[in-house]
């Protein structure tokens, strides 16, 4: 690559220009990539485009225009003149690198080269195929906006900008990726955000070297993160703008990337993949409410299989009252089987829902429920707890917000099962313990993954527990160093 980030300068010679670009661009080779010849005001001139990113019309009217000069009227300095007066149009630039301008064409804009002058100019009339925005599916509310991020960067900082009409708020642009050259947006409120955050987030995402972002957030995710075997995930997703925005009024920054519908949101803590904006959407008792049934589904879904296993084959550690826990009748298989099947079985569900048309889901829930499930049982295959119990954890798991969280609980549920199956009431308390003592030593950028219960804060404690008026939520959360620390 090289040979590639070399500053090559446009030169005089306006064929010597021609040549380079349409090598570097392979026009030959590609049926997309666009060059044409003109000449206008006694200038030779070449314009290079990508077909389907431009706006045909703002070009034929820059053309119309361009047809119109005469000699006269690009003197003394043609460069400043076609800036100037004669491209009227808002997005102008110039460039004296032709490796440069390689690389914009490829990104939509248009090239202007003109004989005789050492500059290419820049027009960006480009236009991306995109969808329009829609309430995205993995954060639905009953009452709210219905738009969502969608794959093109521009849309996104915009659909943002709408929601913050804040003078310190800043689009830092970076391109990311030795061929992609995918385009990546740091978003955050200047005379909010940590400055010392800003900068080092800024840096690591500079030295992010490979040859492009396939994967987009998930690439720059495990570059920015490491511990690469670990599940939990220490950035948050979100693809609404009102969640966007609220995170970012609280000193939050983001990382908006090209051909991605999620935005990226640092740092996040442990609680910040529990919450949801339907919480903000109802009134404070409301919410607090639904914060909590949710806290108890999730809980739900780590602890409740590995327990039911311990009191089943420890019968004597239940109460009286609770005797009734456990199977009725021995199954031929035994029930750490029937659970790891009943797992492996819901993850196949799960992936062959997200393949299967969404005209054939009805009928793959009736194969999975009718079919599958009540036969299962019928044949012995599962006890009817068994499936009880693992319907209980399934809810749990889709009642986490956070998809990325649900699926780190469920490994470690997987984990805590087989722990417990091995060496009981031992293997159960000193599962939950290393795990509690494992997330405490996660940091999100620098900050504990599990405050502030650890290191602890008595007020951000409360606004966990419970969803606060908004109101009372008048100082931003400590853990960000906000410079503007009152709301």
């Amino acid at each position: 690559m090289e040979k590639e980030t070399k500053k090559i300068p446009v030169h005089e010679n306006l064929e010597k220009n021609v040549a380079y670009m349409r090598e570097r661009l392979g026009v030959d080779k590609s049926f997309d990539v666009i060059h044409m010849d003109l000449e206008y005001a006694g200038k030779k001139m070449a314009l290079f485009m990508v077909d389907g990113f431009v706006k045909d019309d703002i070009l034929h009217l820059l053309m119309k225009l361009l047809s119109r000069l005469e000699p006269s009227q690009l003197e003394p300095d043609p460069l400043e003149k076609l800036l100037k007066t004669h491209l009227p149009y808002i997005e102008l630039d110039k460039s004296d690198d032709l490796n440069e301008t390689v690389d914009t064409v490829l990104a939509g804009p248009t090239a202007l080269l003109v004989e005789g002058i050492r500059y290419a100019i820049i027009i960006d009339a480009r236009t991306y195929p995109v969808r329009s925005p829609e309430e995205p599916d993995l954060e639905r509310v009953v009452r709210g906006s219905r738009d969502g991020y969608v794959e093109t960067i521009v849309f996104n900082t915009a659909l943002t900008r709408r929601r913050i009409r804040d003078r310190s708020l800043r689009m830092e642009y970076l391109s990311i990726g030795r061929r992609s050259k995918t385009d990546v947006c740091l978003c955050y409120l200047e005379d909010v955000a940590d400055k010392s955050r800003v900068e080092t987030l800024k840096k690591h995402l500079k030295k992010i070297d490979t040859d492009g972002l396939p994967m987009a957030e998930k690439t720059i995710e495990e570059y920015l993160c490491g511990r690469h075997w670990n599940p939990y995930p220490t950035i948050r997703y979100t693809e609404r703008p009102d969640t966007a925005a609220a995170h970012i009024y609280e000193g939050h920054i983001l990382i908006i990337i090209d051909g991605s519908p999620s935005v990226m949101i640092t740092p996040a803590t442990f609680w910040h993949h529990l919450q949801h904006a339907e919480e903000y959407r109802q009134k404070p008792l409301v919410g607090a409410y639904l914060r909590m049934v949710r806290f108890i589904a999730v809980i739900a879904s780590i602890f409740i299989l590995p327990l039911y296993y311990l009191l089943s084959t420890i019968p004597e550690l239940l109460p009286n009252a609770l005797a009734f826990i456990g199977p009725n009748e021995d199954g031929s298989i035994p029930i750490l089987i029937q659970f790891l099947i009943a797992e492996a079985g819901i993850d196949m569900l799960r992936m062959a829902a997200i393949h299967t048309p969404t005209a054939l889901a009805t009928a793959l829930g009736l194969v999975a429920a009718i079919l599958i499930g009540q036969v299962a049982v019928e044949v012995g295959l599962f006890s009817y707890e068994v499936v009880l119990y693992l319907s209980v954890a399934a809810i749990g798991t889709f009642a986490t917000p956070s998809y990325e969280l649900s699926l780190a609980n469920r490994i470690f549920r997987i984990v805590l099962l087989v722990v417990t199956a091995l060496f009981g009431v031992k293997g159960y308390v000193v599962g939950i313990t290393i795990w509690i003592f494992y997330l405490v030593r996660m940091d999100s950028f620098r900050i504990g993954y599990l405050w502030p219960f650890f290191p602890f804060s008595a007020r951000p404690l409360r606004d966990i527990v419970l969803r606060s008026p908004i109101p009372l939520k008048n100082r931003r959360p400590t853990f960000l160093n906000p410079q503007d620390p009152d709301r």
